[in-house]
């Protein structure tokens, strides 16, 4: 077999131009599917009694959606990150983003990639709306731990076990654990509707590319690193 080059030979006595490699080996959903997410998931979390790790999910694909974020920039995002606005009872939550924005509106810093490169992201209503309610259960998830709730915005929703050890919910959760989460949706999701839809992929960043390729998510704007506080002066 003759190895590749990365390029597209031309087309002639050979046969027609191949069509260019994907840079992701596995196929994206379409835009509409994406969208299709979001809304099954947006509305699940809403419901009364609905699930904190539905909630939880919303949130993931309600930011992703919104900045274009992988896991590793979500698992990056700590509570004071968020500006949600000037809701009555947000006070407490309100981080350090600062700035005007249309009503519902709010903002998120976020460090992308291995650079950790922190752009400010706009947040639209529905987003927001998300983000009040997953505070909430947050809040609720941590209350059985020693001391304050975790800075990270994402945390465990079930007791689990660690090496024959239970570690309580409320704890900051791991990429391989958001691995999982969105796993255990897509086979819940794909048994659901097995009949009348096409099934979703195990991994979300099939899902994420649809959202990115079609240009969905706001680009945000470059935060200078000195605009963070150093870590000797985070609490």
């Amino acid at each position: 077999m003759t190895q590749s080059t990365g390029e597209t030979p031309a087309a002639g006595a050979e046969g027609p131009a191949a069509p260019p490699a994907t840079r992701y080996p596995r196929p994206t959903v379409t835009l509409d599917e994406a969208e299709w997410v979001w809304r099954e998931l947006s509305v699940e979390a809403l419901r009364p009694g609905g699930k904190p790790e539905v909630v939880r999910l919303a949130v993931i694909a309600g930011l992703t959606r919104a900045t274009g974020a992988r896991y590793g920039d979500l698992l990056r995002v700590r509570a004071e990150d968020l500006d949600l606005g000037p809701e009555p009872d947000a006070a407490a939550r309100r981080g350090r983003v600062g700035g005007t924005r249309d009503p519902g509106e709010g903002r998120v810093l976020l460090r992308h990639g291995k650079h950790r490169t922190l752009r400010e992201h706009r947040l639209p209503p529905e987003v927001v709306l998300l983000l009040r309610h997953w505070m909430v259960v947050r809040t609720e998830l941590a209350a059985e731990l020693e001391g304050s709730v975790p800075r990270a915005l994402l945390l465990t929703v079930h007791h689990t076990h660690d090496h024959g050890t239970t570690v309580a919910s409320g704890l900051p959760i791991t990429r391989q654990g958001l691995v999982l989460s969105w796993r255990r949706f897509a086979h819940r999701t794909n048994a659901r509707y097995g009949a009348v839809r096409a099934p979703l992929p195990t991994r979300f960043e099939q899902v994420r590319r649809a959202w990115v390729d079609a240009g969905v998510p706001d680009l945000g704007r470059e935060v200078a690193p000195s605009a963070e506080l150093p870590d000797s002066e985070e609490k």
